[in-house]
């Protein structure tokens, strides 16, 4: 069976591969938009990571494929969920991460709160040709810290706190972090959402 992500970050399909390898029962093929020959930009319009995961998943699924795809981003609770959707553009376009975290520093300092609570949310879709969709979310709690710690992730990891581990997101290993992440969350719903929807169609 093939299904197609709707990206085309290699670092991505592979995880998300794993991430199915390990729940779905059956052999699949997991495709790039490269691999179908798809080179257009889609356009992630939405207001809620729902909307753009679906946006996305439709593509592939437009040209007679099972489209898979995800949304994610950070939800600060004192900001009203933001920067949600605009979590990789928070600051400006094109994306940068150290500007990113700049300002969300800056919008925290002028809330006036002190609630540093915050989550990483993740929205897996997949769509399929006759027009089925399954919708999973996953989501990890952490805390805002006041400024940067550790070198490694990406985005906002270096300020996002994970008491589990006492340590933030930039300071564990990816695979530690692969271990409790909302994407992973999020994808092995979506992995048991496909076994009960293909066990109904048999």
């Amino acid at each position: 069976m093939k299904f197609v992500l709707a990206s085309r970050n290699r670092k991505k399909i592979e995880e998300i591969k794993q991430i199915l390898s390990g729940s779905l029962l059956f052999d699949f093929e997991l495709l790039s938009l490269d691999d179908i020959g798809f080179n257009e930009d889609i356009d992630e319009n939405g207001t809620t990571f729902e909307e753009n995961a679906l946006i996305k998943a439709k593509t592939p699924a437009s040209f007679g494929y099972i489209g898979i795809a995800d949304d994610s981003g950070l939800c600060v609770n004192a900001l009203a969920g933001a920067p949600g959707v605009h979590s990789a553009r928070y600051a400006k376009d094109p994306c940068d991460d150290e500007a990113n975290n700049a300002k969300l520093l800056d919008a925290l300092e002028k809330s006036g709160s002190s609630d540093r609570s915050a989550y990483y949310a993740c929205t897996a879709a997949c769509a399929f040709p006759n027009g089925d969709i399954l919708l999973c979310r996953g989501k990890c709690d952490g805390i805002i810290l006041e400024s940067a710690r550790g070198s490694g992730g990406f985005g906002y990891d270096p300020l996002f706190f994970f008491p589990e581990f006492d340590k933030t997101f930039a300071e564990i290993t990816p695979e530690q972090k692969n271990t409790v992440s909302h994407r992973k969350k999020a994808f092995e719903a979506l992995a048991d959402e496909l076994k009960k929807y293909f066990d109904k169609k048999r």
